[in-house]
């Protein structure tokens, strides 16, 4: 017997839209208030909502409910593009995320360029965008581009640049060889304040590639409250957008709840991921099999489902995955616990439309998606998930049983680092 074949579908809103829709004309959007170094670290969220809707009104969206974290797309509707521009509107921009930190701005990551929401570029185009980016946090920040070589055994795959003075902190990141004329898979740019927190802020400084975060340290991440809810609390919110992103999406959670800060057009490359077409849970695996080391994490397959949808143990021999022995619900659910407790979160694949979901689902949504299982409530035998979707999403529950129903694949990254 083989594994069953998966991929992941497209955002679900995407497939809500349903029918013709109108494409509308929106205004070009002026980011540069998020850039200007250092005064835009006084930037609250009620600022940053007046300042972005006096330029079009429902151009940005919360992917927290505690307005924690937003962001700007150049795809954001279904009915229409919106012209992001950086630096005078000298260069396009795909996707803007913004971080808040106790009212004020404290980091904000720029996709200048991705292969899932824009037309290939070219050789010019992209230097163009790279010259001008660099300079002008080199003008920002007032201090010295510092070389950022990719090390694979570090598990830096990126190559760019970096900056650090007392205004704040920048990297600069494409994809290896994108410089010298090899296909760019994506141009990154984070900057944040410098006295910035997190995990993710750690990666602009010293840990660009592996896991920051210590397995004894996550634990602590795990809450226990009166209703018999055990969950991570703290677990990272992306949204995949309208496209088949939902594994990749929900691997940058992980990697970023981890101190790790490729986001999810890195993993994308990595993996092979195709936008339109998901990702094949397999090929997936495969790929986190061969460089989850250097990330300093460990992959730990729990199972996946054979042709006769059968939730089955894994068995590696020499880079290909095999057909083990039949997981049981009771040990399918002891490996979540054993996990969670653990303070590991879990990818879930499953398969959307066999069982009826509470929030419900549209009627028509169903196939192959990705979500993050953050915890478990022996008391009410559910287990508590979140989806790659932005707010709203963050915590949602199922019925164990139907769980383990709909499941076909369950992994962990854990980190190796004690």
């Amino acid at each position: 017997m083989i594994f069953k074949l998966w991929s992941c579908l497209a955002g679900v809103f995407l497939l809500a839209a349903g029918g013709a829709v109108a494409a509308e004309k929106f205004p070009p959007i002026k980011l540069d208030l998020l850039a200007d170094i250092p005064k835009n670290w006084e930037l609250t969220p009620d600022e940053f909502e007046k300042y972005f809707n006096q330029q079009h009104q429902g151009v940005f969206v919360w992917l927290t409910k505690e307005r924690t974290r937003g962001k700007l797309s150049r795809n954001l509707f279904t009915n229409g593009t919106i012209e992001l521009t950086l630096f005078d509107e000298k260069i396009p921009v795909e996707e803007v995320i913004v971080d808040f930190v106790a009212e004020k701005l404290s980091m904000v990551t720029f996709s200048v360029y991705n292969r899932a929401d824009a037309e290939p570029i070219t050789p010019a185009d992209f230097t163009n965008r790279y010259q001008i980016t660099g300079k002008a946090m080199s003008s920002r920040l007032g201090g010295r581009a510092v070389p950022r070589a990719a090390e694979r055994q570090q598990g830096l795959l990126t190559e760019g640049f970096s900056w650090e003075s007392p205004a704040g902190v920048g990297l600069l990141e494409t994809n290896e060889g994108a410089a010298k004329g090899n296909d760019v898979e994506f141009l990154r740019l984070r900057i944040a304040r410098p006295d910035a927190e997190g995990t993710l802020a750690a990666t602009l400084k010293s840990t660009r590639g592996a896991a920051s975060i210590r397995l004894s340290e996550l634990p602590s991440n795990v809450i226990k409250d009166a209703e018999g809810n055990v969950f991570i609390s703290n677990m990272p919110m992306v949204d995949q957008g309208n496209k088949g992103y939902c594994l990749p999406a929900s691997t940058q959670r992980v990697f970023e709840y981890y101190g790790i800060g490729a986001d999810m057009h890195q993993i994308a490359q990595v993996a092979g991921s195709d936008p339109l077409q998901g990702s094949n849970v397999i090929s997936m695996a495969k790929a986190l099999d061969k460089i989850d080391f250097r990330f300093k994490t460990r992959l730990i397959i729990i199972g996946m489902t054979d042709d006769d949808g059968q939730l089955t143990q894994v068995e590696s021999r020499k880079g290909e995955y095999f057909v083990g022995k039949p997981i049981e619900e009771r040990s399918f659910l002891k490996s979540i616990r054993s996990l969670i407790d653990e303070g590991i979160p879990l990818l879930w694949a499953l398969e959307l439309g066999k069982v009826v979901e509470d929030p419900n689902l549209l009627p028509q949504t169903s196939g192959g998606h990705m979500r993050l299982i953050i915890g478990y409530n022996d008391k009410s035998e559910t287990i508590i998930f979140t989806d790659s979707w932005g707010a709203g999403h963050e915590f949602k529950t199922m019925k164990q049983s139907d769980a383990y129903r709909v499941s076909m694949g369950v992994f962990a990254l854990k980190p190796t680092l004690r």
